[in-house]
């Protein structure tokens, strides 16, 4: 690489880990992503997911990749834009609430592409519990589940302690002053007493999405 470069994109993702490359636009200038949407045109057979990717970017990336899959809530798009044919157990992503979805779509679209069946349950927070209880049936369909949540962010422990697969907690920085960016959900998922819950960090839909797409693999 020369001095000028901006990335060195990992071709052999797919056929080393089994999953395929991803590119946190986020951070990243407009320019910087569009030259990295130009390297993945000529590469036409590599999958290449893009996360975090606001309208500015998603745009230079549509200019060059015209037929990219997007999805504007989530700030997603994957190239080529077909998924694979689902294979594995079903991931199922419940969310909080309705200011969570973008973390929510984000780790959806992931397992999708990363090859998963995935269904989404939406607005089930513990502020109305039937909610949660009338989704049981979905829930204790899944083979991983990830949980979305800001404010308290009590729900993966609660919806963990009535199934048996393994749930992927991501909190959300959604929430008012004492929430800290998330920091609260955070901590409350780090301390959940029940067993079989596992963490990613605030706002990672994509984390989440891939760790519960590994685990409900075939």
């Amino acid at each position: 690489m020369s001095d000028d470069d901006i990335a060195d994109l990992d071709w052999q993702r797919a056929d080393r880990r089994g999953y395929p490359e991803a590119v946190y636009c986020e951070g990243k200038s407009v320019e910087q992503v569009r030259e990295i949407a130009q390297r993945v045109a000529e590469k036409p057979d590599v999958v290449t997911i893009f996360t975090r990717a606001d309208d500015e970017r998603a745009e230079a990336i549509k200019e060059v990749l015209p037929d990219a899959f997007h999805d504007e809530v989530a700030r997603f798009l994957a190239w080529p834009p077909r998924r694979p044919e689902p294979t594995g157990k079903l991931v199922v992503v419940a969310c909080a609430g309705t200011s969570d979805l973008p973390v929510a779509r984000e780790a959806l679209l992931t397992a999708r592409h990363l090859g998963r069946p995935a269904e989404l349950v939406v607005d089930v927070g513990i502020a109305g519990l039937h909610r949660t209880l009338s989704k049981l049936d979905v829930f204790r369909k899944a083979g991983a589940i990830v949980v979305a949540a800001g404010m308290d962010g009590a729900l993966p422990g609660l919806i963990a302690g009535l199934v048996s697969c393994p749930v992927v907690a991501v909190p959300t920085s959604v929430g008012y002053g004492a929430s800290f960016g998330g920091v609260s959900a955070l901590l409350t998922m780090l301390n959940a007493c029940a067993p079989g819950v596992g963490v990613v960090n605030i706002d990672n839909g994509y984390g989440a999405g891939h760790l519960a797409a590994q685990i409900a693999a075939p």
